[in-house]
């Protein structure tokens, strides 16, 4: 029942930097909440499936446990997904088969008798086929049927954005999560399951040659981070004594990677204790932390953080940043367990408010550049990604038609950020906020209007214009000026109405001050008039240009 309450509009069209983008019906179904999900609540998800990599089929039940928000009269539909071409087989509540209809990937069961405000029901759904296979997982995914290099069987599941419909029934929407959660996965008897959560029971069926492992989530979870994890296993562990007492660690390789595993994986204690000083506490020490390999890249699967870099630092062996403070740390260890706080504990309600999950995290790789490297080279980091930036489309899109903005995302995101840290000018504030969001928000869905309103509100400054401009329009500010002596002429350029940030601007060797521009020309004196040029602190996220020259990147040093 983590949920956030109200209805999205139904929203058909939209029109963006790019062009007119058109909506469909299934969109609004899927990203919308709409009649037949504004009702009831998400109390528990009690998750049984079988899954057969012989002919990768899937089947199985759901017991969905929910609880009466508003008035339910006999008749009134309650929507769960399901995406083709799996299918539902019944729906069943107090033991009576329900009438039920087809929607795209939506189907709505119909209400046999009236359920007053409160009470709490369940609603079982049978169903089976063969689900969408992952083309280029974990982007474009699905179910991950593959073989490890001996030739075993491995299974997974990635489905951000997707949806987790793809693979199971549920009220697949980001605004709504189960106070806990089974999930049993049975499993040929050669392989091991790793979900999320802990392991509470294994079950052997040997006259069907397979296996049920049986994990249990006590913590609220997103439902595309319910993850099946299915392979030839072997595990380690060990503890971590933390903020929230003590942390169990458990870490889940092939067989064959053991001895690669115990070595990458010492990275996951020092992690650990930079993102606990600067995010607060692990979220889930109830449901431990895992990591597990996977065929794929990695996802953020909460307690069972899926990982598929290759035992090596950097992306894939690569730094993002250009700079080389990448390659002393594993991109995936530390990005994917970023969004323990920043997706999970913390998750946006709409997937068009993703720059909270995906912007939080990727500032959390500078941020432990930093604990490991040093402030300047978390600075480096950051500031080194930004040649990734595309400024192809708004981070923020559509709302209420499950649609994710522009990539940047990450690496305009996590500069807006490190350009938010500067205008705070305070550290020790700066992480306050940080550990405040991740405690005040602790274990909730959230807008990203409630985190653009709690960093502007903590941090004394309206930054409201500061999150418009970066996250809405596809403009980097430009800060032009004009340098006559010890007279400084400067403006804003390119930028929203209303767009005021401060900036620190170098005005000669060892010469700092604050700048306070607006979209109008100010003017003023300069102490010395030995000046030739104006530069702004690198660590702000904007363009400088001289009037009549071309914009630049600032390189300056305050």
């Amino acid at each position: 029942m983590r949920r956030l309450a109200g209805t999205a509009s139904l929203l058909l069209l939209a029109t963006g930097a790019s062009g007119q983008q058109v909506y469909t019906h299934a969109d609004t179904l899927r990203g919308s909440i709409g009649p037949a999900r504004a009702w009831w609540d998400v109390s528990f998800y009690d998750l049984h499936v079988r899954v057969d990599p012989a002919d990768s089929t899937i089947g199985g039940h759901v017991g969905i446990v929910y609880r009466v928000l508003e008035p339910a009269a006999a008749g009134r539909e309650l929507q769960v997904d399901l995406q083709p071409p799996l299918a539902v087989d019944s729906m069943v509540q107090a033991g009576m088969a329900l009438r039920f209809r087809q929607d795209s990937a939506a189907w709505f069961a119909a209400l046999p008798t009236a359920i007053a405000v409160g009470n709490l029901d369940t609603l079982v759904v049978y169903y089976h086929g063969r689900p969408r296979a992952a083309v280029n997982p974990p982007w474009d995914g699905g179910l991950i049927w593959r073989a490890d290099s001996l030739g075993h069987a491995w299974i997974a599941t990635a489905n951000q954005g997707l949806g987790a419909s793809v693979w199971w029934p549920n009220k697949d929407t980001q605004t709504d999560e189960p106070d806990s959660q089974r999930i049993a996965i049975t499993v040929p008897g050669s392989m091991i399951d790793i979900s999320n959560g802990r392991l509470r029971s294994v079950v052997n069926h040997p006259d069907q040659g397979t296996t049920t492992f049986e994990w249990f989530v006590e913590n609220p979870i997103n439902n595309y981070d319910v993850a099946i994890n299915a392979g030839d296993y072997a595990q380690f562990g060990g503890i971590y004594n933390g903020e929230g007492g003590v942390l169990t660690l458990s870490f889940w390789p092939l067989s064959y990677h053991m001895a690669a595993a115990q070595k990458q994986f010492e990275q996951v204690r020092p992690m650990l204790q930079c993102f606990e000083h600067w995010f607060g506490p692990y979220p889930w020490y109830r449901d431990g932390y895992k990591l597990v390999e996977t065929p794929h890249l990695g996802m953020e699967h909460q307690s069972a953080v899926a990982y598929g870099n290759g035992y090596g630092n950097g992306y894939r062996g690569r730094d993002l940043s250009g700079t080389g403070k990448g390659l002393e740390w594993d991109f995936i260890i530390i990005h994917e367990s970023a969004h323990e706080w920043w997706g999970n504990n913390l998750t946006s309600a709409d997937l068009a408010d993703m720059w909270v999950h995906e912007s939080f995290a990727n500032y959390s790789e500078s941020i432990y550049t930093e604990c490991q490297q040093g402030t300047a080279a978390g600075a480096d980091y950051v500031i080194g990604v930004r040649a990734r930036v595309q400024n192809d489309a708004p981070i923020v899109p559509a709302f209420g038609v499950n649609a994710e903005g522009s990539g940047d995302m990450y690496y305009k995101g996590g500069n807006m950020l490190h350009t938010i840290r500067q205008i705070v000018s305070d550290d020790e504030k700066w992480r306050s906020i940080l550990r405040g969001l991740n405690r005040d928000f602790r274990h909730r869905v959230v807008t990203g209007m409630q985190v653009r309103d709690y960093i502007s509100a903590k941090a004394g400054v309206d930054l409201s214009k500061v999150f418009e401009q970066y996250l809405e329009t596809t403009r980097i500010p430009v800060l032009e000026y004009r340098l006559r002596g010890n007279s400084l002429r400067y403006r804003w350029t390119d930028v929203v109405p209303g767009f005021d940030m401060s900036v620190r601007a170098r005005t000669g060797p060892g010469a700092c001050t604050v700048l306070h521009p607006t979209s109008r020309w100010q003017t003023m004196r300069l102490q010395s008039a030995s000046a030739s040029d104006l530069d702004i602190d690198r660590n702000y996220f904007v363009r400088v240009q001289p009037e009549g020259g071309e914009p630049r990147m600032p390189d300056g040093h305050c």
